[in-house]
């Protein structure tokens, strides 16, 4: 098996990336899924601006044509040279299981293949095919714990030459973590505001937190959890006043149940409690809203996540294809799994 663990990716990334052709990037931080998928399609050489060498899918485009990936991989670019296929959004669709099951065994010499996916479990097909081959690079990516958390705020802030107080970042570490593409975005905005600064203290931060949290999509995501009508109303005028889109609010409401599945599976399969889980999965969650996960770890069986893990996929999948209906078809999912949570919490 080939997989490179979180703290492993540089350096797999400068060393041997280039020896593979076939890699698997999964886990619930779809930011740092995207993240890494591009730094190994940027780490081919092949260029990402040519639409001869680079093939970009979306599982979609998978669906009525099953044989697609394939004939991908195997076709010869119209000026030769090498090309990239790569597919986004994939979980365990049998046209992707089985063209991955053959690629493995017979990788072609002039194509690249990247997988975007979600949270796939241990028992998912594709993990399942693509873990015991050793032509296959497979990446999980799992919310950034406070080490990497840390490393992503220095990075940053060397690159802008900037300093931050200690109080600083632990506020700020305090509010990242669960998506490192979003986490990118907060520390770049705290940055941008502090432009003419070179010392980063607590009242940045404050004044950043304070200034993303007035139109947060996290209200509505917490009243989603807590079985909460009321407040999911209140959120989603507020949502709807600041111009946010719906399709944000979905989108964090699905990341959230995936963080509760992989907490819940590590509950079940180490038998912990969920105050142990939070301990050690919950670490980016902001501290105000770590009872809130707790809450919801006791009173949701795997069943039921996965069961609203799928409603949460139908509905995106609905709203990109129908977008003017696009708030009334994430009200009504919202409003569905609102009171599945209260009559889980009572």
């Amino acid at each position: 098996m080939v997989e490179i663990k979180s703290h492993e990716f540089d350096g797999f990334l400068q060393k041997s990336a280039q020896h593979y052709k076939l890699f698997l990037i999964y886990g619930p931080d779809v930011g740092l899924v995207a993240e890494r998928a591009a730094a190994l399609a940027k780490s081919t050489g092949i260029a990402l601006d040519d639409p001869f060498s680079i093939i970009r899918l979306d599982s979609s485009d998978l669906q009525g044509d099953p044989g697609r990936l394939l004939d991908e991989m195997n076709a010869l670019g119209l000026f030769g040279g090498e090309r990239l296929v790569w597919v986004r959004g994939i979980a365990n669709e049998k046209s992707v299981v089985d063209a991955l099951q053959l690629l493995s065994k017979d990788p072609p010499e002039t194509a690249c293949l990247i997988l975007e996916a979600g949270d796939l479990k241990k028992t998912a097909a594709t993990r399942k095919v693509a873990e015991p081959a050793r032509n296959i690079a497979v990446i999980p990516c799992y919310q950034d714990d406070i080490r990497a958390i840390n490393a992503l705020i220095d990075a940053e802030c060397a690159a802008a030459n900037k300093r931050i107080t200690p109080a600083a970042r632990t506020l700020l570490s305090e509010s990242l973590g669960g998506d490192r593409r979003a986490s990118r975005n907060e520390i770049s905005k705290l940055l941008l505001y502090c432009l003419h600064d070179e010392l980063i203290d607590e009242a940045h931060v404050e004044a950043i937190i304070g200034d993303a949290s007035a139109i947060s999509t996290d209200e509505a995501v917490d009243a989603v959890l807590a079985g909460n009508l009321d407040a999911l109303i209140h959120a989603i005028q507020k949502i709807s006043t600041s111009k946010t889109p719906m399709f944000l609010v979905l989108q964090g409401c699905l990341r959230q149940f995936q963080l509760l599945d992989v907490m819940r599976s590590e509950m079940e399969e180490k038998r912990q409690q969920p105050a142990q889980v939070m301990q050690t999965l919950g670490r980016g969650i902001h501290f105000k809203r770590k009872p809130l996960f707790e809450k919801a770890l006791r009173n949701w069986p795997l069943a039921a996540i996965t069961q609203e893990m799928q409603r949460l996929q139908a509905t995106i999948l609905a709203s990109r294809r129908q977008q003017s209906l696009e708030d009334t078809l994430a009200l009504h999912s919202l409003l569905a799994i609102t009171l599945q949570s209260a009559r889980r919490n009572r």
